[in-house]
């Protein structure tokens, strides 16, 4: 009789109710908050690899002629814009792909982490993008994300973007000794 009006009295209480609620809740809300903050993590690092891609390509257009040495800039400019993120993990590179007789073929190609292009290959570039006889620079990106957390994105995750871009003040952008 003693434990059926104590089960009783136990069972109409309700104090611990939110503290029980909480710690229902408390374990999904902290994954949905960790798995959130990871997320935005290697979305900026995909956005500024992005960016990284853009800017070199952009770099490589303003000019008349470029350097190896000038590209190597460009490559480390491109490293200080991934920034906080590290850049052992970054792969960059850039060419210059002119198209003749319906075949884009590169002219010159530097890389950084990244084999350069063979000069006189044929690359595939979007249809219409350029015609006969006009050039383009091409600035290629990858990035190995790794995520700080490991949790909700286990292993290595690579973003990649290419980006086109034509020579602003030339037809075609030389290499004096790519």
């Amino acid at each position: 009789m003693m434990r059926r009006g104590l089960f009783s009295r136990l069972s109409r209480d309700e104090r611990g109710v939110s503290a029980v609620e909480f710690a229902m809740l408390a374990p999904v809300l902290i994954a949905f908050y960790f798995g959130m903050a990871e997320f935005c993590q290697g979305f900026m690092a995909q956005k500024r690899m992005g960016h990284v891609s853009s800017m070199v390509a952009d770099l490589v257009a303003q000019e008349e002629s470029v350097s190896t040495a000038n590209l190597s800039d460009f490559f480390d400019i491109g490293g200080l814009i991934m920034a906080p993120f590290s850049t052992v993990a970054l792969q960059q590179r850039v060419s210059s792909v002119t198209r003749t007789a319906g075949v884009a073929r590169v002219d010159w190609s530097r890389g950084d982490g990244m084999a350069a292009r063979a000069d006189n290959s044929i690359i595939t570039l979007p249809a219409d993008l350029i015609a006969n006889g006009e050039s383009i620079i091409v600035s290629e990106a990858t990035y190995d994300y790794d995520s700080p957390v490991d949790y909700f994105m286990p292993g290595i995750t690579r973003f990649s973007h290419i980006y086109y871009l034509r020579p602003r003040t030339v037809d075609k952008t030389l290499c004096s000794n790519c």
